[in-house]
């Protein structure tokens, strides 16, 4: 199988997290995959729409001070 093969396969595809044409050695971010979503108030609370990304800071290595 060629390059061109397996790039035209992956774009007729669903859409990965990872890019098609990722690069080796490149930074990249993930395409954020819909989900579970929030109420919309509980949404402004924790100022995000996705629980998933819900990452509350608790201070200094988790401890709650």
């Amino acid at each position: 199988m060629t390059d061109d093969f397996i790039l035209q396969k992956l774009r007729k595809s669903e859409m990965s997290p990872i890019p098609y044409d990722a690069v080796p050695a490149m930074a990249y971010v993930p395409f954020q995959e819909y989900g579970e979503v929030y109420e919309d108030l509980k949404a402004l609370e924790c100022g995000t729409l996705f629980p998933v990304l819900n990452k509350p800071f608790l201070g200094k290595r988790g401890d709650n001070k």
